[in-house]
C-alpha cells in the first residue's frame, strides 16, 4: 500500500492546509479474519464451567447407581446391578412410572391446545403487547409459591377455586386435593396455570415468521382463516411448536417444587410421581444408591421419548426433502 503525502487543502477553505492525506489502493481487508483456535478461546470458560457442573455430577450419579452410599465414616459398597433389579419389583417405582406419564400427557395436550390458540388470537391484535404481559406473569411466579398460592386458592372452607367447583357441582365438601381421585387434577391445573403462556410466548414467535405473502396467496385463493392456520400458518411454525413441546415435556419430567407444596406425593400416593419418589427415596430415606438408579433410568427415559418427539414433529417440508434426496 503506498500512501502520498502530498497535502490537499479543505474544500470550503482553499487557504487553509488541513493535512489530508489520499490512499492510491484500498487494502483488501483492514482486518484479517481470526483463527479457529480463537474462537476455541473465547469459548473455553464457558466449555469448562458447563463441564463441571454437568459432567462431574453424571458420573457421580453413574458411581452411586453401582454402590450402596455409606455415610460417615460408612465405606461405600458395590451392588453392581442390584439397585435397578429392585426398581422392577417396587410398586412405588411402576406406578410412579404411570403417574408420571399420564401427568405428562394431560399437561402437554392441554398446554399446547390453549397455548397454541391463545398465540393465534392474540397475533396481530389490538391489545397484543398488553395481553402478553399479563399472561406472562404466572411463569415469573416461583413454582414453590404458585403451589402456595393454589392450596389456599383450593382450600375447602375460603378456597375461591374449590367455591367454584363446588358451585358446578364439580366437588363436594372436600378439597381438589383431599381426593386420591382429583388431587392428580389439581396440580395439572396449577401446572397449566403457569407454563401454558411459554407455549404463548414460543407460539406467537412463530407466527410472525410466517411469510405473509403465502397467507395472502391462499386467501386469494378462497381460503379462510382457518384454512389459512392449518395450510400455512402450522407448518411454518414447527420447530417453535417441537421447542416448546420438549421444553415443557422435559420440565414435567423434574419440577416437583409445586407438587411437593400442594400435596408431597398424597393423598396416598395418588400425586407421587416418579421425580416426587426419587427425592423421598435420596432425601427421606438417604438410600442414596437407589436413588442415583432411578435417577439414571429417568435420565435414559427422557433423552429417548425427546428423540422421539423429535422424530414425531420434525417439520414435514424437512422430511419430504429429506426423502426426496434419499429417493434420488
Amino acid at each position: 500500500m503506498t500512501i502520498s503525502a502530498s497535502p490537499k487543502t479543505h474544500p470550503a477553505m482553499s487557504d487553509q492546509d488541513w493535512g489530508f492525506l489520499t490512499m492510491s489502493r484500498l487494502p483488501s481487508k483492514y482486518n484479517p479474519a481470526p483463527s479457529r483456535m480463537f474462537y476455541v478461546y473465547l469459548a473455553a470458560p464457558a466449555i469448562t464451567l458447563l463441564a463441571a457442573i454437568t459432567i462431574y455430577p453424571f458420573l457421580w450419579l453413574v458411581y452411586m447407581s453401582f454402590h450402596k452410599v455409606g455415610f460417615g465414616a460408612r465405606e461405600d459398597i458395590f451392588v453392581g446391578f442390584d439397585n435397578f433389579s429392585r426398581m422392577f419389583s417396587d410398586s412405588k417405582y411402576i406406578d410412579g412410572w404411570v403417574l408420571l406419564l399420564k401427568y405428562s400427557a394431560i399437561c402437554l395436550s392441554i398446554q399446547v391446545f390453549v397455548g397454541v390458540a391463545l398465540a393465534v388470537v392474540l397475533n396481530n391484535s389490538r391489545y397484543e403487547k398488553i395481553l402478553i404481559t399479563l399472561f406472562l406473569m404466572p411463569m415469573m411466579v416461583s413454582p414453590v409459591v404458585a403451589g402456595l398460592l393454589f392450596y389456599y386458592l383450593y382450600n375447602g372452607t375460603f378456597g375461591w377455586y374449590h367455591w367454584i367447583f363446588e358451585s358446578l357441582g364439580l366437588l363436594g365438601e372436600a378439597s381438589i386435593l383431599a381426593s386420591s381421585n382429583t388431587a392428580l387434577y389439581g396440580i395439572i391445573l396449577v401446572d397449566v396455570w403457569q407454563w401454558t403462556p411459554l407455549i404463548t410466548l414460543i407460539t406467537l414467535a412463530g407466527l410472525k415468521r410466517v411469510p405473509q405473502d403465502q397467507l395472502e396467496a391462499n386467501m386469494v385463493d378462497g381460503a379462510g382463516s382457518i384454512s389459512n392456520f392449518f395450510n400455512v400458518s402450522l407448518p411454518n411454525i414447527y420447530p417453535f411448536l417441537l421447542i416448546a413441546i420438549l421444553l415443557r415435556f422435559m420440565d414435567n419430567f423434574r419440577f416437583i417444587d409445586a407438587i411437593l407444596a400442594l400435596t408431597g406425593g398424597g393423598p396416598g400416593n395418588s400425586t407421587r410421581l416418579l421425580p416426587v419418589y426419587l427425592f423421598d427415596v435420596s432425601f427421606q430415606y438417604f438410600k442414596l444408591g437407589r436413588g442415583g438408579a432411578i435417577a439414571l433410568t429417568l435420565l435414559i427415559v427422557t433423552i429417548i421419548f425427546g428423540l422421539i418427539l423429535v422424530r414425531i414433529l420434525e417439520d414435514p417440508a424437512r422430511k419430504k426433502a429429506l426423502s426426496g434426496e434419499t429417493d434420488s
